[in-house]
């Protein structure tokens, strides 16, 4: 249930444990004073807020008379309708996390938006193909397929004439996929078309006087990148012979005339506003050392607005390695922004990997009076205000150094602490310290966000792609 944002003239009673009181206050009053509501807190006895059960409720809850509703933890278990029957009041589950409440209450609320739909196809090269074991060209092909790709290519060794290519093609056509072949080997093209692939990379003068004869869609490319001439050339001959074909006019790594590629791309689209188009993206992903996610998002983008159809992306370095699930990603999200009229912001967080969309800030006067709250040895650990901080009834200690931590928290504690609980504690302040250099939000004993290489990240990805093709623009 997530309440309009509008002006609130009701008194709301918010139900908390102990530890968390001082936190769901801070965060409450900024609500109220946004929406116009007064509130109330009431700590039914109870140390943590997320053992909170309605049957304890029912025994230790106040709720005065004029309390207009209530709004309970995320984390509360049981039936709230028994709580409504026996207070006369509305009862609600409110968010997991106190400071989500805000985005509860409708103050930063993000719009639900439809990315299944997409304009750009994906060509995924297994570089080197004829050089590997069958196994394990199909084995990528299906991860590659799960990630994205619409099209597995197959690509040769330059000066190598494979006699593997039908067995390749064969076996991906097997498994279901599309295929398609880059070579300028007359062998391996005709082979691989023979066995079903659907698509020639590449075409230009060298080989336009027999790649026409095989019935079969090809990418077009100038002789030489800067030879836009020589498109046009190749585009008439194209066309005279019925071929079907996609223009490539090659986008060149940075350093190497990237901008002026580019320029290109656009000279090429105004002159042919029609003609469908690919960019071969690898060139920039592969070759720039990079963490990959960022320069896909805008690779993507430009192939939104020029309308180039379909890209050639690799994953073979290691900073590229999720290169298909990052276009993939990118894609939707840029069709969505394009067709819309809106910037890519605030429509998905998949791309969102090494940082964290949002953080849920914590103050260090709420971290003070948590600290000094703690009646137990259980250890706490946050990672904020620029600091490691791990607290329990013993003491609150913080600073940068997680061994450091550690060593004078567990000099301090008594009885000491077993291997079990010190293994714990080394574990969770190791990931602390990643999300504090990170700027990720840390949540003990709760898994971090990982945009799209997130645990949870892969059923959702096979499940959106199940449907690929009907939601395809293409």
């Amino acid at each position: 249930m997530n309440p309009p944002m509008k002006k609130l003239d009701e008194t709301i009673l918010f139900v908390t444990g102990r530890l968390a009181e001082s936190g769901l206050r801070e965060v409450v009053s900024r609500i109220a004073e946004t929406l116009g509501f007064n509130f109330e807190i009431a700590v039914p006895g109870i140390q943590v807020a997320a053992l909170l059960h309605t049957s304890l409720l029912l025994k230790r809850l106040v709720v005065p008379e004029h309390i207009s509703r209530v709004v309970l933890p995320g984390w509360c278990q049981g039936d709230i309708s028994v709580l409504q029957q026996h207070f006369g009041r509305p009862f609600e589950r409110g968010s997991r996390d106190l400071y989500d409440l805000p985005e509860y209450f409708g103050l930063s609320k993000r719009r639900a938006v439809n990315l299944e739909r997409y304009s750009i196809e994906i060509l995924a090269e297994i570089n080197h193909a004829t050089r590997m074991p069958l196994v394990e060209i199909v084995h990528q092909a299906k991860l590659m397929a799960a990630s994205g790709a619409n099209v597995i290519d197959i690509g040769g060794v330059p000066g190598e004439s494979s006699p593997r290519i039908t067995e390749i093609v064969t076996s991906l056509r097997g498994e279901g996929l599309r295929v398609s072949i880059d070579s300028f080997d007359r062998r391996e093209v005709e082979d691989a078309v023979a066995a079903g692939a659907e698509l020639v990379l590449s075409c230009n003068h060298s080989n336009i006087d027999w790649v026409t004869r095989l019935g079969v869609e090809v990418v077009a490319i100038p002789d030489e990148p800067q030879d836009l001439d020589s498109l046009d050339s190749l585009i008439d001959q194209l066309r005279a012979a019925g071929t079907a074909f996609r223009i490539d006019p090659i986008i060149e790594p940075i350093g190497m005339g990237f901008t002026a590629s580019l320029q290109r791309y656009m000279r090429v689209r105004e002159k042919y506003p029609d003609l469908p188009m690919m960019m071969g993206i690898g060139n920039i992903t592969e070759l720039t050392e990079a963490d990959s996610a960022g320069v896909n998002m805008i690779l993507a983008a430009v192939c939104e607005e020029l309308g180039i159809q379909s890209v050639l992306t690799t994953q073979v370095i290691n900073w590229c390695r999720s290169s298909v699930a990052e276009f993939d990603a990118a894609r939707r999200v840029m069709f969505y922004a394009i067709a819309a009229g809106t910037i890519p912001k605030h429509l998905s967080s998949a791309l969102v990997m090494l940082r964290d969309s949002r953080l849920k800030p914590k103050s260090n006067a709420s971290l003070q009076q948590l600290a000094a709250a703690l009646t137990d040895p259980n250890f706490r650990i946050y990672a904020e205000c620029g600091e490691l901080h791990l607290m329990n009834c013993h003491g609150h200690w913080h600073g940068n150094d997680a061994f450091r931590l550690f060593e004078q928290s567990t000099h301090e504690q008594s009885p000491k602490i077993d291997a079990s609980h010190a293994f714990y504690l080394g574990y969770e302040l190791a990931r602390a310290e990643i999300a504090l250099h990170l700027g990720k939000q840390y949540t003990q004993d709760e898994p971090m966000q990982w945009g799209l290489l997130g645990p949870s990240a892969a059923s959702s990805t096979a499940a959106l792609h199940a449907t690929d093709e009907s939601h395809s623009s293409t």
